[in-house]
């Protein structure tokens, strides 16, 4: 057989292109190639073999290492070096840290100086997908709180019990570790020694020493997951970085709840040009630190962010408009609005007349809505909206009652003007001929980049556990994307 393996790889392949992109971002002045990482093989190949693997479905480190063993395409790659073990490709998939974020991006600048892409216009959305751990280790905040509560109202029986055993009572301030090293000491001055298994009697000094004992390690474990939740609801025990959400794909046909990361991506021209890695269960606050992420690499200047009814929110729109982003989100109501029974339902504000001068509504029965004060509402993220409360002048014996407030009293309305200002003007943006165009193009942008990952690449699961790891698992992918979708670009063209 020839060794001389270019003769064997087609000049207008994927591989030459990915060895081609991956050269010149390696070999740029600002950008060398780092010390050998394992054995024989530098970074840069390392690099090409994952991401190779990544554009032909092979996800794992060892069905990465059979193809490197009998893939002409990888023999190429390798350029004489030996062929890498599992453990090797997965130490280096793990370990490259900043690294593969890095060659992510500048593949985007790459594509940037080909003029496949501008940067101007973001599509944005999200997709759940499932993480590598089991489906029913799940733990929530609330039955942890649930039983962090009740075994706190134990403590006052296990200290009488202490007080009957040792004659000790303690504060009720005492930290429980302290408390057990004070009963271990007395017990071993006092010569009584901690017996187990059949045929031994415990003395009631070990008995309350051992419920302390056990009530202090329970309250650790709650401790613990408290410290994990980190603003979530629930997390995965055999993946504690991974929040239950629901999926599309759902094997049982029932709504359960499965562990899995919120995988937010901006694209453009049909590229992936960021990824942002979220705990959220809902788009709507994931929308700003991705945007903040963007501006910092300083990579393009956004002008229009286009998303769906998911992003829409008080605080999304004010961030847009300070930023000078022209907003293209879809208001929530968009697609209810026109239907016909919207204009029945007399209880919404937007089914209501509004007199500015007078700060007052008036509903279908012609009846006064008078503002009688202001609440504030905190989200999640610490923003707070104020909302303006107006209550009708009297609902007795109104004819469109029952289309209009269930309350017993009369009909009270809360409203933010300042949301529904702006939301009429990012409704305005998405009924002119280029926001018609922008919003039908983002279900073929973002929603085709997530289908081609998920369907044709097969990439359904994370393999990695840990924010870390799924970050880097999901930037190899996006790499992979962006490089066959230049080369299919580019083979169309020739």
């Amino acid at each position: 057989m020839n060794m001389n393996f270019d003769i064997y790889i087609e000049e207008n392949s994927q591989v030459k292109m990915l060895n081609d992109v991956i050269n010149e971002i390696y070999y740029t002045a600002d950008y060398t190639v780092q010390s050998k990482w394992m054995g024989d093989i530098p970074d840069d190949i390392m690099m090409k073999i994952l991401i190779f693997g990544y554009m032909n479905g092979a996800f794992s480190s060892r069905k990465i290492e059979q193809l490197c063993k009998r893939d002409i395409y990888f023999w190429w790659l390798l350029e004489g070096s030996k062929n890498p073990d599992h453990s090797t490709i997965s130490r280096f998939r793990k370990k490259m840290g900043e690294q593969i974020e890095r060659v992510f991006y500048d593949v985007v600048r790459y594509l940037l100086k080909m003029g496949e892409i501008s940067g101007e216009n973001l599509f944005i959305d999200g997709t759940k997908i499932e993480a590598n751990a089991n489906r029913y280790t799940f733990v929530w905040k609330k039955s942890v709180a649930k039983n962090e509560e009740k075994l706190r109202a134990k403590l006052p029986a296990v200290l009488d019990e202490i007080d009957s055993a040792f004659g000790i009572r303690f504060p009720g301030n005492t930290p429980v570790p302290d408390m057990i090293a004070t009963l271990s000491s007395l017990m071993s001055k006092v010569g009584i020694v901690r017996v187990t298994g059949k045929g031994h009697h415990k003395s009631s000094y070990q008995k309350a020493l051992e419920k302390l004992e056990e009530y202090s390690e329970k309250l650790a474990q709650y401790e613990y997951y408290n410290s994990l939740f980190d603003g979530r609801n629930s997390f995965s025990k055999t993946d504690t970085d991974a929040t239950f959400m629901r999926m599309k794909e759902d094997h049982m046909k029932n709504g359960q709840l499965k562990p899995g990361y919120n995988i937010q991506a901006a694209v453009e021209g049909e590229y992936i040009l960021g990824i942002y890695i979220s705990s959220e269960r809902s788009d709507v606050n994931t929308l700003i630190p991705f945007l903040e992420k963007l501006n910092s690499l300083e990579l393009f200047v956004l002008k229009n962010i286009i998303c769906d009814a998911g992003y829409e929110s008080e605080e999304n729109y004010l961030y847009l408009r300070s930023h000078g982003l022209t907003s293209y989100i879809k208001p929530v109501n968009y697609e209810q609005q026109k239907k016909k029974n919207q204009r029945t339902k007399y209880g919404r504000p937007e089914n209501m007349e509004y007199h500015e001068l007078g700060d007052i509504f008036v509903c279908e029965a012609g009846r006064i809505l008078w503002r009688v004060g202001t609440k504030h509402e905190k989200s999640k993220t610490g923003f707070v909206s104020e909302k303006a409360v107006y209550r009708c002048e009297s609902c007795e014996g109104c004819p469109y009652r029952q289309n209009c407030t269930k309350a017993k009293g009369n009909k009270t309305l809360s409203v933010s003007h300042r949301f529904k200002e702006l939301r009429e003007e990012s409704l305005e943006n998405i009924t002119t001929d280029f926001g018609r165009q922008l919003r039908m193009n983002r279900s073929i942008q973002s929603d085709g980049a997530f289908g081609v990952l998920k369907q044709d690449h097969g990439f359904r699961r994370f393999l990695c556990r840990g924010n870390k790891n799924i970050r880097t698992e999901f930037l190899l992918l996006a790499i992979s994307y962006n490089i066959k979708k230049l080369f299919a670009r580019f083979k169309s063209r020739f």
